[in-house]
């Protein structure tokens, strides 16, 4: 089969089409022939070597994919060859086949396409797993998911609306601001220039919001938790804006705050079929409502892989950017 090999570490120009071996499925894995694979934002950590595929995973990029199933592992009893999904990857997406655990596998939801599934799981076990499976968003609160026109922005302002709860969005442009509106965003607030607690506390009365999704990390930690209601959870994925900072920890006591921290990569086998089992029992039937959909800014071929990675890293983007063989 063909696949993008990262042929070493650095820019987008070190990604390559070439031949490979197929994937060998194991007795739990069934072999998907990828329709589409989606970019995320680990893949270009990946590509430049500061975030190193786990132990037993495919050495090739993509962590979502869609597609139809070639072959199953005898261990496997739901899903047979022909069957249309969507899958949560370790790895290998970037690939005309890919190899994955039977549990990790969804159907196509109805009325989304089989290329535009490909833009689901990540952003749907992400979400899920985050916002509402630990942080326990419920109806009738307030959410703030920072960069609200990335994949993971655009899916949680969809389903956190379809849940109950009143958004408010960052982003750093009008247009941007504009769509997050059009997703169902009750705020949306152009952190370029103004700023964000004052307008969270404002758009709140005074309380703060009570869960906030972030992928920025170290630069906006102290900003997040003067952010908050109380009993306010802040949950982070990502650390675009670093790692490592100071907090004033006497924020987090008289307000009883909480702050979490996840990747979906490096979970376990098991945890990883556990949310994906939550995800099609609780958002699956809101995307065949048509409620939540897939949002996708452009499709490149596999060959042009750099030129996708180049896009996704200039953050021009609104939504998921897809590959497809």
């Amino acid at each position: 089969m063909k696949a993008v090999v990262i042929t070493t570490a650095g820019g987008p120009e070190v990604l390559q089409l070439q031949q490979v071996n197929d994937p060998e499925i194991k007795d739990d894995e069934i072999l998907i022939k990828v329709e589409a694979t989606a970019l995320n934002r680990a893949d270009t950590f990946q590509r430049n070597g500061s975030y190193p595929p786990p132990k037993g995973a495919s050495p090739y990029l993509g962590l979502e994919c869609s597609g139809t199933i070639q072959a199953v592992g005898k261990d496997v009893s739901r899903w047979k060859v022909g069957d249309q999904v969507c899958a949560l990857l370790n790895g290998g997406g970037y690939a005309e086949k890919v190899a994955v655990h039977g549990g990790h596998v969804l159907p196509i939801p109805p009325g989304v396409s089989l290329k535009d599934a490909a833009g689901l799981p990540e952003v749907a076990c992400t979400v899920w797993s985050t916002v509402f499976m630990m942080s326990r968003l419920s109806a009738g609160e307030t959410f703030l998911v920072h960069g609200g026109s990335s994949g993971i922005g655009t899916f949680a302002i969809q389903i956190a609306k379809n849940k109950g709860a009143t958004v408010l969005v960052t982003a750093g442009s009008e247009e941007k601001l504009a769509f997050c509106k059009k997703l169902g965003a009750d705020v949306c607030i152009n952190y370029k220039r103004e700023d964000f607690v004052a307008r969270a506390k404002e758009e709140t009365g005074g309380k703060g919001v009570d869960v906030i999704l972030d992928c920025i990390g170290a630069s906006y930690l102290q900003q997040n938790l003067d952010s908050l209601n109380f009993d306010g959870r802040l949950f982070i994925i990502g650390f675009q804006g670093g790692a490592v900072t100071e907090i004033k920890l006497n924020t987090l006591l008289p307000k009883r705050l909480t702050v979490q921290g996840a990747a979906l990569r490096p979970r376990s086998t098991e945890n990883k079929a556990m949310v994906v089992t939550e995800v099609e029992k609780n958002v699956w039937p809101a995307v065949a409502a048509g409620k939540v959909k897939p949002i996708i800014y452009k499709s490149f071929p596999l060959s042009e892989a750099g030129e996708a990675h180049r896009l996704m890293e200039s953050s021009a983007h609104i939504g998921k950017i897809l590959l497809v063989p």
